[in-house]
Formats: C-alpha cells, structure tokens, sequence
C-alpha cells in the first residue's frame, strides 16, 4: 500500500518572518512538502530564494518547486542551485520539473515559445545534464539544445544519487516522459500549445484515468517505484473558474483534482484515490484551502 504524503502551495508573504511563520505552520499541520511555482508574472516569490529561507526557518518540512520552468534557466545554473540547496536543507529537497507553458511568461519576458514537442524535448536533455551534473566527477553532454564539456560542479547534492525528481504532466508526451524519467509523477491537467490556458478538450474521469493508465503502461517494470500526486485545485464548496487557468472546474468534479462535500467525504474520496489507482501524494494548490483540508492531513499523513 502506497503511504499518503501531503504538500502545499505558498507564494508569496509580506515579510521574511511571515514566511518563516508560514513554513513552521506547514510542518506543524502534518505536511510533508512546502512547494512553490515558477513564474515569471504574477504575485509570486522566486522558487530557490523562497525555499533556501523556508528550509532554514524549519527542521523536517521538505521543500520543492512545483513545478520549475525548464526554459528559465540554463541546466547547468540549475544543477548547481539545486545541489546547493539540498546541501542547505540538509538533503530535503524535491526538484520539480516541466516544459515551461504559460504564454504571459515568455511574451513579458521576449522569451521565445517553442512548440510543444519541442520543449519536450529539451527537457528530456535536461534531465540528463542535471543527473550529469548532479553525479561524481567532470560531465561531457552533446545534445540538440545543451552542450556542456568536462564541468564538475561543486557542492553535489547531499541526496544521492540525486535530489528526488518530480515531473509535471498533463499531455501525452510529457506523462510517457515522467514515467521513464521521474520519481514523483504529477498529473496535470493538459495545457494549450500555445500556453493560453488549459486545453479545452481534457478535463472528466474519462481523461484522468486515460492518463493513469498512459503512465502506468509507459512505465513498465518502473511502476512500482513511481510515486503518483496531483494537485487538488478546489476543496469543500463548489465554486467558479478558478484564477490559476481559467478551468471550469465543473469539468474536473470527477476527478481527484475538486474534492468536494465535507471534510469525511474528502477523506474518503481520497482513500478511494490511494487504494484503486495508486495516487498518493496530493498538493493543496491554493492557501485558502487549507483550514479544510489540514485536519484531513492530520489523519492520513502517513497511513
């Protein structure tokens, strides 16, 4: 039986102690992640600055992105904060990984948006300069889109063989790509190619399950070892589109990402997720959510 795990979304605080505050809250509540996004606009702190402060501001929480933009940044910057900030929290980092997608991010920024494929792509070649990096002595990588010759960074990441890796996923592609790839695979809902929003035609059990089951025959002899999460969007009462995507979450009602009812339901709805496909690890994506979903955390964090 795969044991529950719990994390939550913070973005953002009005001081470096509101955020330390907001941190110990976190690992007081029986949470096992405290994560933050990547973006480029929006009310939002930058990931590695945030989670260097929250890691010292505790002792047990882990700390993650959820998920880092792989078009921001260069692997060989990234393998080199990432190590570092594993050292800092004494090995509690999670590395989460995506493509980069939302359009607002790289029209603001005169970033170019690469299709699709493409950035898939790129990130699959990431993942081995970051694991290169990450690993003992120099590293030579010739790719598509990254080059790097003899580079042997310094401080590696406490965690070994490497920090635990997460992948967000939504579309084909990136799911197939997660379950060969990641530790932690995170089921999304699928984003436009043109990084406008969420992709109309996904949405409904139908779709979710469809993707289970990509990343389960994607997988193989690797299935067992994967740990599969998602992002609970919407808790408690129903409510309109949410701010995030513009999602009518009317569409999602089925799934595990709107978990409606009380707090019982919630529970058991998520047993039902655990115990018939494997799901264990869910993120709480907005903070408004967790006064209802905390003691929900409390009973099952861990069973």
């Amino acid at each position: 039986m795969r044991r529950f795990r719990f994390g939550a979304v913070l973005r953002q605080a009005e001081s470096g102690k509101q955020w330390a505050e907001k941190a110990r809250r976190l690992e007081g509540s029986g949470f096992d992640v405290l994560l933050v996004p990547d973006h480029l606009v929006g009310p939002r702190f930058a990931p590695v600055a945030a989670l260097t402060a929250a890691a010292c501001a505790t002792t047990r929480l882990r700390v993650g992105t959820l998920v880092l933009a792989n078009d921001f940044r260069h692997p060989a910057v990234l393998a080199k904060e990432t190590a570092t900030l594993d050292l800092l929290s004494d090995g509690r980092l999670e590395v989460g990984l995506g493509t980069g997608w939302m359009a607002g991010d790289y029209a603001s920024a005169g970033l170019p948006l690469d299709p699709p494929g493409v950035r898939v792509e790129r990130l699959a070649e990431a993942l081995t300069v970051l694991r290169g990096l990450w690993g003992d002595g120099p590293f030579t990588f010739e790719g598509a889109h990254y080059r790097v010759r003899g580079l042997d960074q310094r401080p590696k990441p406490v965690s070994r063989p490497y920090p635990r890796l997460l992948l967000g996923a939504g579309g084909s592609r990136m799911l197939r790509l997660a379950a060969r790839e990641a530790d932690v695979v995170h089921v999304t809902t699928r984003v436009r190619g043109d990084g406008a929003g969420p992709d109309e035609r996904d949405g409904g059990l139908a779709a979710y399950l469809d993707k289970l089951r990509t990343v389960r025959e994607a997988a193989g002899g690797r299935y067992e070892r994967l740990e599969l999460g998602t992002s609970v969007l919407q808790a408690g009462e129903r409510r309109a589109e949410e701010a995030w995507s513009a999602a009518a979450s009317a569409r999602l009602e089925d799934t595990p990402q709107v978990l409606l009812g009380t707090r019982r339901d919630i529970a058991d709805r998520l047993r039902h997720w655990r115990d018939e496909h494997d799901l264990s690890y869910f993120v709480v994506h907005h903070e408004r959510d967790l006064g209802l979903l905390t003691p929900v955390v409390e009973e099952l964090a861990g069973a």
